[in-house]
């Protein structure tokens, strides 16, 4: 796994093995993931959602602890996948990285606790299955502004952008932490 800007976010680079009936690749595994994150991801709930072009889910998170780690593939289109660093005293905080996640280049992004986790649908149809450390918990969740000019994430502009009566009203980091629902990064580093 590669490490990416923000700690606690890697990439999934696995080796892809073609031949004539297709591919193969190992989308998961314990002992490679423990080796590069330092730990193993205790698998709680896995999630599957497909969304159409323009759909833009997130920013979401939860609250630490206990947080919730995820791992997050896309085996059927493509997405642009958006970590955003949310822990407060984070070397980090406020930054985000964005990665392509797709069936053509089958990446898969691992995201710690504290991490906020958003997608954008860049294909007609876009399948996104992602495991959680930790299981839903409604009370315990929380939104952020996808577009929030202080966190300056560049989203393809695509002709619609479809998002939830949620996320659309989503209050921005700096209101967020003025309520003080971020997780801290000390919180976030105990796990």
């Amino acid at each position: 796994m590669r490490r990416t800007s923000i700690d606690g976010v890697r990439l999934s680079v696995p080796e892809v093995h073609p031949d004539a009936r297709g591919t193969f690749h190992e989308a998961f595994r314990q002992d490679t993931f423990t080796e590069s994150v330092g730990h193993p991801l205790h698998l709680a709930q896995a999630n599957v959602s497909v969304s159409r072009r323009g759909v833009l889910r997130g920013i979401h998170f939860a609250d630490v602890p206990p947080g919730q780690a995820k791992f997050v593939s896309c085996p059927s289109g493509a997405v642009l996948d958006v970590a955003v660093d949310l822990r407060v005293g984070s070397p980090t905080f406020g930054a985000h990285t964005a990665h392509e996640l797709s069936a053509r280049n089958h990446h898969a992004l691992y995201l710690a606790e504290g991490i906020g986790h958003a997608f954008l649908a860049l294909t007609d149809e876009a399948t996104v299955v992602y495991v959680c450390s930790t299981s839903y918990a409604p009370h315990r969740e929380h939104a952020l502004d996808p577009f929030d000019p202080d966190l300056g994430i560049d989203w393809p502009c695509l002709p619609t952008r479809v998002l939830s009566p949620r996320d659309s009203t989503a209050p921005s980091l700096a209101e967020l932490a003025s309520r003080n629902l971020l997780p801290s990064y000390a919180s976030c580093l105990t796990r």
